[in-house]
């Protein structure tokens, strides 16, 4: 007996114990997640106290420090949290506690990255920067990493997009640990972090220095037309054609992104090779945003309101961006009652940083990771249309391996009922479905299964025999 009570207790130390078929046993944080957490702290501390404007005066070792601590700390946490356990989703605990169940830490969280984005967007002097004068406070501190990359002293946007980047890379890793086991999620977060380092960090930043003597013009080959609204706006057209060979690359990849390459990837693989594996705004809500995906409204109402507004969304970015180019090439900003100047201004305001900033990242601990997504965004609009008539994409279920647990329709971060499909056996074709395939990841029986097929009878339904009534009462079957 006491041989056996010795095995039982290494066996507890070893691994986490459960009953349950979907997730492992809730486990104490260690003294190492411990230490890392509080590295983490510490990290946040240190940017803090630079926004305060202390200790500014070494600008170089107080952006070193607090990125070091960040990025090694938050790993470090993320493969700890995993290591040993089981892979994926993890069930226990997940609606109870504060941070993933809208509790009063959620709040708080919510809270401080809202104000995080106002001050971004509309008071950059409380960051410390003021344009034409010396940085100070927390942009200041990112004065050494700009030059080195372009060759400028830091804006509030060139300390947003280190942050961002930041939050991708640490939360990728923690992201490829949990998904250790499905080749589809290590690759598809790698994707994100290669696209948000390479494309929409690294190499914009280095053109503008190699270019400093053009006028600005977007240079993330990955953000095109409708989610980049002003690509066709007057200022940015003429700061492209004057732009040399570079200005003329962009403007010609740009326009072939939105007509030719955009829609060709989407028709063989779903809107999901962007919303999923190149995008910026979907990188951060698949890595950092993953601990709040089962936060998304699944109900009649919320599908309801997210088909009338996305869509309204996209006419009216496709309204303005026609009346600017009318604009363009008449110069009458005036047409009847509408302004072009006022009304690119106002949807700007409104979509461009209340929506897609504000909301769209400050709302993760509250309504889900894609709000922006699911709600907003313009780019998911318009590839989901093509997607639900238009693309060999579909999510094929074996409906009858499936034991209505609930973690895919729990987890889908886009709000889809994916359960009711697998029930009734039915091909999930909804132009909102970014094709993550995290509803597959967690499914316990393989009943989920992303796909690219023939386009004939995507959308077939099965109705089992028992479920069809026989409407006129004359008809009597025997």
């Amino acid at each position: 007996m006491a041989l056996i009570n010795e095995d039982l207790s290494l066996f507890n130390k070893q691994a986490d114990v459960s009953m349950s078929l979907t997730a492992d046993a809730t486990h104490q944080q260690s003294a190492a997640q411990k230490i890392s957490l509080a590295m983490v702290g510490i990290g946040l501390l240190l940017l803090f106290i630079a926004f305060l404007n202390i200790g500014t005066n070494q600008p170089f070792l107080m952006w070193l420090a607090s990125t070091l601590l960040l990025m090694i700390g938050g790993s470090i946490y993320g493969y700890l949290q995993y290591k040993g356990r089981i892979p994926g989703i993890k069930n226990n605990g997940v609606m109870f506690a504060g941070i993933s169940s809208r509790g009063a830490i959620a709040w708080i969280a919510g809270i401080i990255i809202t104000g995080f984005y106002c001050l971004l967007y509309w008071f950059p002097q409380y960051l410390g920067f003021v344009d034409g004068q010396t940085n100070t406070g927390l942009v200041k501190i990112f004065d050494p990493l700009s030059y080195a990359l372009n060759g400028k002293a830091a804006t509030q946007w060139f300390v947003y997009g280190t942050l961002y980047t930041v939050a991708i890379l640490v939360m990728g890793l923690k992201f490829i640990f949990k998904y250790r086991h499905n080749k589809y999620q290590i690759i598809r977060t790698l994707s994100v972090m290669f696209f948000q380092l390479g494309f929409a960090f690294l190499i914009p930043e280095i053109l503008s220095g190699l270019n400093q003597d053009l006028a600005y013009f977007g240079k993330d080959m990955k953000n095109m037309w409708p989610l980049n609204y002003y690509f066709f706006e007057d200022w940015h057209l003429n700061n492209m054609l004057a732009g040399g060979n570079l200005g003329m690359f962009m403007l010609v990849l740009g326009v072939a992104m939105i007509f030719i390459v955009s829609p060709l990837l989407t028709y063989f693989y779903g809107k999901r090779w962007y919303c999923s594996w190149v995008c910026g705004c979907g990188g951060l809500a698949e890595t950092a945003g993953d601990p709040f995906r089962h936060l998304s409204d699944k109900s009649l109402t919320a599908w309801r309101i997210e088909r009338y507004l996305i869509y309204a969304i996209l006419a009216l970015v496709t309204l303005v961006t026609a009346l600017v180019l009318y604009t363009y090439f008449t110069g009458q900003a005036q047409i009847a009652f509408l302004n072009t100047y006022d009304l690119r201004k106002w949807y700007g305001f409104f979509i461009g940083a209340a929506f897609s900033g504000v909301i769209g990242v400050g709302f993760y601990p509250l309504m889900g990771s894609r709000v922006w997504c699911r709600f907003g965004c313009p780019m998911a609009a318009l590839l989901g249309l093509q997607q639900k008539f238009f693309s060999r994409f579909r999510i094929t279920t074996n409906g009858g391996q499936c034991i209505s647990c609930g973690n895919c329709s729990a987890y889908c971060e886009m709000g889809i009922d994916v359960r009711a499909y697998a029930q009734r056996q039915q091909n999930i074709v909804r132009a909102s479905c970014v094709g993550c395939g995290i509803c597959a990841a967690v499914c316990p029986r393989g009943v989920l299964k992303l796909e690219n097929g023939p386009t004939a009878n995507r959308t077939v339904i099965h109705v089992r025999r028992d479920a069809v009534d026989i409407l006129d009462p004359e008809i009597n079957l025997k």
